[in-house]
């Protein structure tokens, strides 16, 4: 394995982090919103199917709350 020096590894780090396309201040408000988005929406749907599930099981072994 060949040995290469920090300098070395440094500038191919920089000339490989040029490489990179970063996006924008807007498109990363609009990913971070769509990914709240699909939190909400995630949870809005588990909430529903525990309830439903909950709602099944009681009634499967008529159990009384």
């Amino acid at each position: 394995m060949a040995k290469i020096s920090p300098f070395k590894f440094l500038q191919e780090v920089r000339s490989e982090t040029d490489k990179v396309t970063w996006p924008t201040r807007k498109e990363t408000v609009i990913t971070t919103i769509m990914v709240f988005v699909m939190v909400a929406v995630a949870s809005i749907l588990f909430t529903v199917a525990d309830q439903i599930i909950r709602l099944l099981i009681t009634f499967i072994l008529q159990i009384q709350t």
